[in-house]
């Protein structure tokens, strides 16, 4: 049997590997959904591996089974993979969390959908697609365990094309109740985590001293996590991974996470308004705590990449320029800016069902406007995100933050990574030309009023309680 896994690209994404410069190799470092497939099938099947960001789909060559693996933005792209090689009359299966969450229309261009994880049902599919008689849904019964997990076949990808290929993961899953988080959903709101030893042990056999735990919330149960930390200790490597603040509560975790190799971390700030928050149901961030716990993290040397929402309800002109100001004054590292985006199969969705304006999947990227904002125009809303974006990746900010950095505890060792992000996402800003302008100055312009920075950053609110700047560590 000869099999065919594609990740599907599309839009500036599609080839983004194989230009000259700023070829989003940064931004590559796990394809663990279609290794893990690789992972669960049997030796004597013949598999090849596509990533379109790099990658072109053999279209002359024949496969017995075409599998794709899509999330919202790229289904568009997945059906069109996959109606084409249903032309040749080679079957296709799709899975992911798009289809898993529109199960219905996945099926209208595929012969087969895989709804939540895919171990323990896939060799039963690959048997089913051997006899010609692939079923329409496969889905677990139950959530499978993640004890056992077969190793991950790492050599189908090329390394050269990828920030790393020593992506690991631990846990699966988030049991946070955020309502606009795909994660949540897909996994009922809960979390599976792997035996430590086994994750100790995987991590062992790597041949390189850097790898990415690809978590969604990996300090979740901090008891699994001090054992996974104090089991990292003795292998000396160096890691990153997403988390809330949360783990800033807790000083000694913070320090342990910091012994077992950790110099990074993703976390989700989303806003630095505290009513913004209570609507969307996330309570594991306050954001008077941000300051203190980022201090915190730094002081271990382990460095903050923020994820930044614009588009909540309470978002007004004022917050982009506010929201630039606080990140500077916070000493956040990294940024991912990104505009709201109710993805399909969330709660959030279905709330918003009234103020899609957009039903272009392809834009669901969450780097679009699809819905009618409340207490700010569209074309401010996505102008706002692009000049937060262009403003936070400016060269002379780039190197202020990287040499903060390096006076930190630990700071040289972890400034080859620090280096790498702000560069790459500085690439996205040229490759893609990325420039927006500040809603509120345009406002005061027009109305001859001076911007309200400090007073109207959220409405219905007052803006969260102004943050002073400080030296570096």
């Amino acid at each position: 049997m000869n099999i065919l896994l594609i990740a599907p690209a599309s839009g500036k994404w599609k080839k983004i590997g194989r230009s000259g410069v700023f070829r989003g190799k940064t931004f590559r470092f796990s394809l663990l959904s279609l290794l893990s497939l690789a992972a669960e099938t049997p030796p004597d099947v013949k598999i090849r591996i596509i990533d379109e960001q790099v990658d072109d789909i053999p279209w002359e060559e024949d496969f017995d089974l075409v599998g794709i693996t899509c999330m919202t933005a790229v289904a568009p792209r997945a059906y069109e993979i996959s109606e084409q090689f249903r032309k040749k009359g080679i079957p296709v299966v799709l899975g992911g969390m798009h289809p898993t969450f529109c199960p219905r229309e996945a099926g209208l261009h595929a012969d087969a959908i895989v709804m939540g994880d895919a171990e323990k049902i896939w060799p039963r599919l690959l048997e089913d697609a051997a006899n010609g008689r692939l079923q329409g849904i496969y889905k677990n019964k139950i959530q499978p365990s993640l004890k056992g997990l077969k190793p991950m076949p790492r050599h189908l990808l090329k390394g050269k094309n990828y920030g790393t290929i020593q992506a690991v993961q631990a846990t699966r899953g988030c049991a946070n109740s955020c309502d606009f988080c795909s994660v949540a959903a897909f996994h009922g709101q809960s979390q599976r985590y792997r035996p430590v030893r086994e994750v100790r042990d995987e991590i062992a056999a790597l041949p390189e001293n850097f790898f990415i735990f690809v978590d969604d919330n990996l300090t979740a149960d901090k008891d699994y996590a001090r054992d996974l930390f104090h089991a990292l200790i003795p292998l000396k490597k160096k890691w990153i991974t997403q988390s809330t603040l949360a783990v800033a509560d807790d000083p000694d975790f913070v320090r342990l996470a910091a012994k077992g190799g950790c110099i990074g971390l993703f976390v989700g700030l989303e806003t630095f308004s505290g009513k913004n928050l209570d609507a969307v149901h996330k309570t594991c961030h306050r954001v008077e705590q941000y300051r203190d716990a980022i201090r915190l993290l730094h002081s271990c040397g382990i460095g903050v990449e923020a994820g930044i929402v614009f588009g909540f309800d309470n978002d007004t002109p004022e917050v982009f320029r506010y929201t630039l100001d606080t990140l500077d004054k916070l000493e956040v590292d990294v940024v991912q800016v990104s505009i709201f985006t109710p993805l399909p199969g969330t709660l959030r969705f279905r709330a918003m069902a009234g103020r899609i304006i957009d039903r272009n999947l392809s834009h669901y990227d969450f780097h679009n406007v699809v819905f009618q904002p409340r207490n700010i125009t569209l074309t401010d809303l996505q102008a706002g995100h692009d000049w937060v974006t262009r403003e936070f990746y400016r060269p002379w900010r780039i190197a202020r933050r990287l040499l903060r950095h390096a006076r930190r505890p630990g700071g040289i060792a972890s400034l080859p990574y620090h280096i790498a992000l702000n560069i790459a996402y500085y690439g996205r800003v040229v490759r893609w030309k990325i420039q927006g302008y500040d809603p509120a100055k345009r406002k005061a312009v027009e109305t001859g009023k001076a911007p309200g920075y400090g007073s109207a950053t959220f409405a219905g609110a007052p803006h969260a309680t102004p943050l002073r700047a400080r030296s570096a560590e």
